[in-house]
């Protein structure tokens, strides 16, 4: 997803300096995060590497050194690292083991649908008592704008699109909300890849039952450590031969199959299923999980999930610049109330996660994959394990199918508000 950054002109334009850029922070993180300095080892004990890259990235786009929305890297990330990433990640995963997992991940993911569909209204019911000057009219009413963002945090961006064009919100008020949108949807994400790296602590806090979890990680580990060689070029060749080989026949597919569910049902749209970035990701995702069961998942042993992993730090470095932290201060207001809706939908999943005893993985990944989708919720994923990136996936995916029809629900019930309030 874009965000408007505010910005008239950027520093620097050309993308080739600004890949430059972002791949000098990531080398620049992980040389820090190997010193065996005490102070390092403090520091980042509590701010993890990846929420580094993630979150040095933005420093670029808030102080107009970058600006995202002429940039073409995050569309290139998402459209040809993401999936490859899904590939080698889900190649080398253990599939049965991640299907002995147990309900608890689903239970999460549906929490935190009903979190967002919750939040949404309550926000806006604080906002027509608190500012009812806020609540606005016609194409620019302000729960026109919230309906879209309700499509984004259940599903992804075409969920979004979707309800723009279902609920007529004017390019003023859309373009308030998709900053809104993504500001608070990385800020929350940043709070997640924190959780992440001191996993145990919140585990702990929950008194969560994480054997489920730690077998499928532990089973990683030792394959890996079995199979687990020097990788010589050819293997390396293979290894990019599988990712972009599978990236192309994704695409493949998916263009002329979205294309298709879009002329052919009219119901496509509220399913996704006339998105080409729906089906590039499911496609990506199920050719990875069959050439699991072939002689593909060797591939594990000279590195494929590391190479998939160097994949998904460059996906969050290129997301990382679209957080302007900034465009806090353009409408503060607006943010506020995209913070209560946040702040609800995290209630709910804290809640559950205590009440069922569930590990913070399942936190986690429940969560990005509604606020998140596709794009974030194997990134989550794979920083509690490498090997888990497939669950995010998968929840990403259910997210996709449901989030039209939910974020419609929540606009038809912020609707009726705003005409209580008018």
């Amino acid at each position: 997803m874009q965000t408007e950054t505010g910005a008239a002109t950027a520093l620097i334009t050309n993308d080739a300096v600004v890949l430059g850029l972002l791949a000098a922070i990531l080398g620049g993180v992980f040389w820090a995060s190997s010193l065996q300095h005490p102070w390092a080892k403090k520091f980042f004990a509590v701010i993890p590497a990846l929420l580094l890259c993630y979150f040095l990235p933005s420093l670029l786009t808030t102080f107009g050194v970058v600006d995202p929305e002429s940039s073409r890297l995050y569309f290139i990330a998402s459209r040809f690292l993401l999936p490859a990433a899904l590939v080698l990640l889900t190649v080398s995963a253990d599939l049965p083991a991640i299907a002995g997992l147990g309900p608890k991940a689903v239970i999460m993911f549906f929490t935190g649908t009903v979190g967002v569909m919750i939040g949404g209204p309550v926000a806006l019911l604080l906002t027509s008592w608190l500012a009812p000057d806020l609540m606005g009219a016609g194409p620019e009413a302000i729960w026109r704008g919230m309906a879209t963002v309700a499509g984004s945090w259940i599903g992804g961006s075409a969920n979004q699109t979707a309800l723009y064009e279902i609920y007529g919100a004017g390019p003023d008020i859309f373009s308030i909300f998709i900053a809104v949108d993504v500001i608070v949807a990385n800020v929350w994400m940043a709070v997640l890849l924190w959780i992440a790296a001191n996993q145990r602590k919140v585990d702990k806090l929950f008194r969560a039952d994480v054997t489920a979890v730690d077998r499928v990680r532990d089973k990683a580990e030792a394959y890996e450590l079995e199979t687990a060689r020097i990788p010589a070029l050819k293997d390396l060749i293979f290894i990019l031969a599988v990712a972009f080989g599978a990236v192309g026949l994704s695409h493949a597919i998916a263009d002329p199959l979205s294309a298709w569910f879009g002329a052919t049902f009219p119901w496509a749209q509220r399913l996704s299923f006339d998105s080409s970035f729906f089906w590039l990701v499911l496609i990506a995702t199920v050719v990875g999980v069959a050439l699991s069961f072939t002689g593909a998942r060797k591939l594990q042993g000279p590195g494929a999930a590391k190479v998939g992993s160097v994949f998904v730090y460059m996906l969050v470095a290129t997301v990382g610049l679209n957080m302007n932290i900034g465009a806090i201060l353009d409408s503060p207001v607006y943010f506020l109330i995209g913070g209560v809706w946040m702040l609800i939908h995290v209630a709910l999943m804290f809640g559950m996660a205590f009440l069922i005893r569930a590990p913070s993985f399942f936190l986690g990944v429940g969560s990005m994959a509604n606020i998140g989708g596709a794009a974030s919720a194997p990134v989550v994923a794979a920083a509690f394990h490498p090997s888990l990136a497939p669950v995010g996936v998968l929840l990403a995916v259910l997210g996709y199918i449901i989030g039209t029809a939910a974020g419609w629900f929540t606009g038809l019930v912020m609707m009726q508000i705003a005409a209580g309030a008018g």
